[in-house]
């Protein structure tokens, strides 16, 4: 009778245990309890007082189970409301604004080809640590995405994985972004300095120490101030240069055609305070002094200096080759030339070396013309 008893017992935990795996709608559990109790009660019988104490308990046992059972479908709900409550799926890590980063991982600059193949036309150019998205591997070559240029650069000399996001860590700028019409750059933290320059809406300034209200910052080389309420903050790498983006204007003549395709060909190389090697370094008055001196010109290694040779002109007239001055209200201290399209191509930096900018990205004090065609 005993054992009996405890076979019964056994089959009905595991009834009881069963039933609440598949989650029996609520209605069901009273008729499954009182049908177990009735079974158990037919088996037993009222042949020991001890029996129907067991039976009292097992129905008990049972029908607690059967009610955590109950509690635990009405916490589920319909599969909709489920669904409702599963937390929204993370976004993916961006790294720089990237999600699938990649880094350039060369000297000077990594040529972005249109197609996956060395035949195919340069689209544009990565500097060195500047960074992409990877779009999509085609048999050695990463097809990727930075700033304007969309194309294919080797495999070989790309970052990618931890090893990027390491060197991310290691070269990523905090930039600060102008988000207002005209942008005071001022020597001094404080709106009663002077003003060193004046910045265009969206052009981008490397940030170089937060004070609070004030952001120091780095142009060109120098260091001054702009107000952090008229800018926007991020973390930024170096992005890719669109050979497209340099254009001519009707009525070019071939000589300042051919300039400014000779200077383009040293975006990305050094900038170098006094230098004036153009594969090895150069500042941006030795820039654009061997530039001219390949083409007969002969200009003095100070943008001061350069500034007084030519003829001044309005910058609206500006045609590739011409030189545009910018100041940093005391005197003139940058020099960049003009290549067309509203552009400029200079030595701005020994962060980011010989590069293509807007040509209003400072405000210019003066343009020279040099040639007379």
């Amino acid at each position: 009778m005993k054992n009996r008893f405890y076979k019964m017992v056994t089959a009905c935990m595991i009834g009881a245990i069963a039933f609440a795996a598949i989650r029996i709608p609520a209605y069901a559990t009273a008729n499954v309890d009182a049908g177990i109790t009735a079974l158990l009660s037919e088996s037993l019988g009222n042949k020991e007082a001890g029996a129907a104490g067991s039976d009292a308990g097992i129905s008990a046992v049972l029908s607690a189970s059967l009610a955590d059972t109950e509690g635990s479908g009405e916490a589920q709900g319909t599969p909709a409301e489920a669904a409702a409550q599963q937390p929204e799926p993370e976004a993916p890590k961006t790294i720089c604004g990237y999600t699938n980063l990649g880094i350039a991982n060369v000297e000077n600059h990594l040529n972005v080809r249109e197609g996956a193949g060395e035949g195919f036309e340069l689209v544009g150019e990565l500097p060195v640590d500047a960074g992409c998205e990877i779009l999509a591997e085609n048999g050695g070559w990463y097809q990727i995405q930075s700033g304007d240029v969309t194309g294919y650069v080797k495999s070989d000399y790309l970052l990618t994985g931890e090893a990027a996001a390491k060197r991310a860590e290691e070269v990523k700028s905090v930039m600060a972004k102008s988000a207002t019409m005209t942008l005071n750059v001022r020597t001094e933290p404080s709106t009663e300095s002077t003003i060193w320059t004046t910045m265009a809406e969206g052009e981008e300034l490397h940030m170089l120490e937060d004070l609070g209200d004030w952001l120091k910052v780095e142009v060109d080389g120098d260091e001054c101030y702009v107000a952090k309420d008229y800018v926007e903050l991020s973390d930024q790498l170096q992005k890719a240069m669109t050979m497209s983006e340099i254009k001519y204007g009707q009525g070019v003549s071939n000589v300042r055609v051919d300039m400014v395709q000779y200077a383009c060909q040293f975006i990305g190389n050094r900038y170098v305070w006094g230098g004036e090697s153009l594969t090895n370094g150069v500042d941006c008055s030795g820039f654009t002094m061997r530039i001219y001196e390949k083409y007969g010109v002969y200009l003095p290694h100070s943008s001061s200096a350069q500034a007084g040779c030519g003829t001044r002109i309005n910058s609206s007239d500006a045609k590739p080759g011409d030189l545009f001055f910018y100041g940093n209200g005391s005197g003139i201290n940058h020099v960049a030339m003009y290549i067309g399209d509203g552009q400029v191509v200079h030595a701005s930096s020994e962060r980011t070396g010989i590069k293509i900018s807007n040509a209003f990205y400072r405000t210019p004090v003066c343009v020279v013309r040099y040639l007379s065609e």
